[in-house]
């Protein structure tokens, strides 16, 4: 199976390469926004028609939360119309697609972990777009699969665990936030899991899925970042705030935790524990 892998340079699109050579039944493409912009729809009709491929995987996005709130046209050309480029051109070529989006689609209000059923009523403009992108694949006649993801992590590209190790270094101690609850998310698990359900491909609904992943446990970012102190044996102490101490531009959901039981029914995943696999990705960075 030849699989086009958008966002090459991202955090899932690194991981993906970087397990790649493990799935000897794919052939993979890897672009980036360097070759490929999937904002552009001329560019995609172009790529799509000169390059054959059975399943695509996006990993493109604009994710600057905060960034977005004054950016809406630029996150929306990546986080929407790109979508659709893509899902325009898949429907005419009937290619498979596995979509990656967010818990920000959700408003945080919950007491119970997400299911993928819930309504979605994302709060700011990332979450906004996402979500649009979400609805041009549930609109399409696709046999396509959304993933919803949060607080991804990676030993590439720019994120919460490899900020804390360097203030760690930097600072005797720091305030994190603690009245924001989620599960945070190894990409590396993720890629795995992404290639996981694309070997099985054949099995796929004849329709739009969603599903939900992230790694297994609940925490807030103060537990997260006082564990990562601990596993990278930093001393610098994390004291706990809340969210109006620690004012952003963009909203962020006080409650993500997503509830993973579909896909570990309907792809028998082995999904670990956040702080297991928090200890993996410390160990490889």
């Amino acid at each position: 199976m030849k699989v086009l892998v958008t966002g090459r340079n991202g955090q899932l699109g690194s991981e993906i390469h970087s397990i790649s050579e493990q799935y000897d039944n794919f052939e993979f493409i890897f672009t980036s926004s360097l070759n490929l912009d999937i904002s552009n729809e001329e560019a995609v009709f172009s790529f799509f028609n000169n390059h054959q491929f059975d399943a695509v995987i996006n990993c493109a996005a604009y994710t600057a939360v905060d960034k977005a709130e004054d950016e809406f046209e630029n996150a929306n050309a990546v986080n929407h119309l790109g979508v659709q480029y893509i899902v325009e051109n898949c429907e005419q070529k009937n290619i498979r697609l596995i979509h990656i989006s967010t818990d920000y689609v959700f408003d945080g209000s919950n007491n119970v972990a997400y299911k993928e059923t819930d309504p979605v009523s994302p709060i700011g403009v990332y979450g906004k777009t996402k979500r649009l992108g979400e609805e041009v694949i549930l609109n399409s006649s696709l046999n396509a699969i959304i993933i919803r993801t949060s607080w991804v992590y990676s030993t590439f590209g720019n994120n919460f665990v490899k900020t804390m190790i360097r203030l760690g270094k930097e600072k005797d101690e720091l305030g994190v936030i603690v009245d924001q609850v989620g599960t945070p998310t190894n990409t590396n698990d993720l890629a795995s899991a992404c290639l996981t359900i694309l070997s099985e491909a054949n099995n796929w609904n004849q329709k739009v899925s969603i599903y939900h992943y992230s790694n297994n446990g609940v925490t807030s970012w103060y537990d997260f970042a006082t564990e990562i102190m601990t596993i990278a044996n930093l001393d610098c102490k994390v004291n706990p705030i809340e969210s109006f101490e620690y004012p952003t531009k963009a909203l962020r959901p006080n409650y993500s935790v997503l509830n993973k039981r579909k896909i570990v029914q309907d792809f028998d995943l082995k999904i670990p524990h956040w702080k297991e696999s928090l200890v993996k990705m410390i160990k490889q960075f």
